[in-house]
């Protein structure tokens, strides 16, 4: 009787320590498949990839959605005509952050094939003249609110790309932008206070968006008018959230995340130790080293909208490395964000015009917010 109980004793034993075996090797592997994600990395290579995007449509006039609203039949003009600096590229946002791409990608590489022809062309499409074209357009009867907020965001964010340029190039192009730059500014100032529910969707009117990429300008060129009202407003917007839905991202049309925007924005306007708490009832699952998220998948790259889901592969992962940097808490977040680069980067260049007309600044500005060792 002794020898059996014996025998079942030092079977159960076996079987608890196979099994204990069996769930650390299954944990290794699930630790090895979170941390598989190459690190994308922007080097001469794929900076001459990117800038091919920009420079494939900034003078490439049609087609264009002018989404502009008709006054009368003087109003009826070609997208040159109206937007002599911002006209290419199927929009005026897109054509202001393709600029921002060619600004960025030879700021960072003077090796950067056609740099002259580049330099040239930025030169003769953000003329002063023309400029100050595009600033008149916004005094139009009908034109006060033209691209709120998301184009506004991104001339903030080439002008800061021009003042943080150490080039004579960046002077003169910053100096001739300086008009439209400044009445920009004055439109949030106008805007925000009359704001008084934020924007939650995953497109262009996205509140938090906006305010983030304002918020970047003013910080770099110490307007602390315009980046308190942000920060206020932020605060007014968002600082009682809790328990975002991350589960209903993303929409069909996404290519913003709301949960992520929204924490990258207060990581931004928060004190660290604030923002962690706030950030433990927005998002508590963040914090768990298992978390995962898949990426967003396009069915149709040909869909203007369906690739859309390309651009909240990138925007996420900028924001996801923006909550996480300087928290070591949070830095399997950047693993995340890696897997989503590196799901959309392969397929925008050399695709349809739908995507190649803008993912490529989304692609570089999500490329610049990995962490380099």
């Amino acid at each position: 009787m002794k020898k059996q109980l014996l025998l079942i004793l030092l079977t159960l034993t076996l079987f608890n320590c196979n099994t204990s075996e069996e769930k650390q090797t299954t944990a290794n592997q699930q630790k090895l498949q979170m941390e598989v994600a190459k690190t994308p990395i922007i080097n001469l290579e794929q900076a001459n990839r990117l800038a091919q995007l920009p420079l494939n449509c900034i003078q490439t006039e049609y087609p264009n959605k002018l989404n502009q609203t008709i006054g009368s039949e003087a109003d009826l003009q070609s997208p040159k005509t109206l937007h002599p600096a911002f006209y290419g590229c199927f929009d005026w946002h897109s054509s202001v952050h393709g600029h921002w791409s060619l600004v960025n990608l030879l700021k960072q590489f003077p090796e950067l094939e056609n740099r002259a022809a580049i330099e040239k062309m930025l030169l003769e499409t953000m003329s002063e003249a023309n400029i100050k074209a595009e600033v008149d357009y916004f005094y139009g009867k009908h034109n006060a609110t033209y691209e709120r907020t998301y184009g506004w965001a991104w001339l903030l964010k080439l002008a800061e790309e021009l003042h943080t340029w150490d080039d004579p190039l960046a002077r003169q192009l910053e100096q001739n932008l300086q008009p439209l730059t400044e009445l920009m500014v004055a439109n949030y100032e106008a805007f925000l206070p009359k704001l008084n529910y934020p924007i939650r969707v995953g497109e262009h009117p996205n509140t938090a968006f906006g305010l983030s990429f304002a918020h970047d300008y003013a910080t770099t060129v110490g307007n602390s008018q315009l980046k308190s009202l942000i920060e206020q407003r932020a605060k007014d917007f968002y600082l009682k959230d809790a328990a975002c839905p991350l589960s209903w991202e993303p929409s069909g049309f996404d290519f913003l995340s709301p949960c992520f925007e929204e924490a990258a924005l207060m990581k931004r306007v928060l004190p660290m130790d604030e923002f962690k708490n706030w950030l433990s009832d927005f998002l508590p699952q963040l914090k768990d080293e298992k978390f995962t998220l898949d990426t967003g998948k396009v069915s149709d790259r040909t869909d203007g909208k369906l690739v859309h889901l390309d651009g909240v592969n990138f925007s996420r992962a900028w924001s996801l490395n923006e909550i996480s940097r300087d928290l070591p808490e949070y830095a399997h977040l950047q693993n995340i964000a890696n897997q989503h680069i590196n799901y959309s980067l392969p397929s925008i260049v050399g695709d349809s015009y739908e995507g190649g007309h803008w993912l490529g600044s989304f692609a570089l500005y999500a490329l610049n917010s990995v962490a380099r060792d």
